[in-house]
């Protein structure tokens, strides 16, 4: 069996997605699915780190439809007010990339509603994130939820 790439990737063409996070893996997945010319909105918290993957991806694929959305996963406030944006600017949604994450924070740290940081940012906003979208989803093609994970949490403290 041929290894698979992501040239294997079908058009995504008259698709649309989510994606949370500005690099790493995010990054990465929003440019595969640019590359595929998928619309794309990258969903993060920091406007120059997303102009920033909006302009690589671009001088990759010039043609690529992609912009940014404002989106805080520390904030369920700012979570619910991105699926309210979404939802007026949208009728459907076909893909949501669950990926942002923080990792293992030096000292305890806790979101704007008082859950400890990792666990409310990585898992409890992406819950939200897609109960918010949910409508969008329902009216996607063939619609995909996928939520990017590690192993690495499961054995910290063992």
């Amino acid at each position: 069996m041929p290894e698979w790439t992501i040239k294997d990737i079908p058009s995504q063409l008259g698709r649309s997605a989510v994606v949370t996070g500005t690099g790493g893996i995010g990054f990465e997945d929003a440019l595969a699915l640019a590359r595929a010319r998928c619309e794309i909105i990258i969903a993060g918290r920091s406007l120059e780190k997303g102009a920033s993957a909006i302009a690589r991806i671009r001088t990759a694929f010039p043609d690529a439809k992609v912009r940014f959305e404002e989106l805080d996963l520390a904030s369920l406030r700012s979570v619910k007010d991105f699926g309210a944006r979404m939802r007026a600017q949208r009728s459907s949604l076909d893909m949501l990339i669950n990926n942002a994450a923080v990792m293992a924070p030096p000292m305890r740290k806790v979101t704007s509603d008082g859950f400890e940081l990792q666990l409310g940012t990585n898992y409890l906003s992406h819950f939200a994130l897609t109960a918010e979208l949910l409508p969008l989803l329902r009216n996607g093609k063939e619609s995909r939820v996928i939520n990017v994970s590690s192993l690495v949490p499961t054995f910290l403290g063992t």
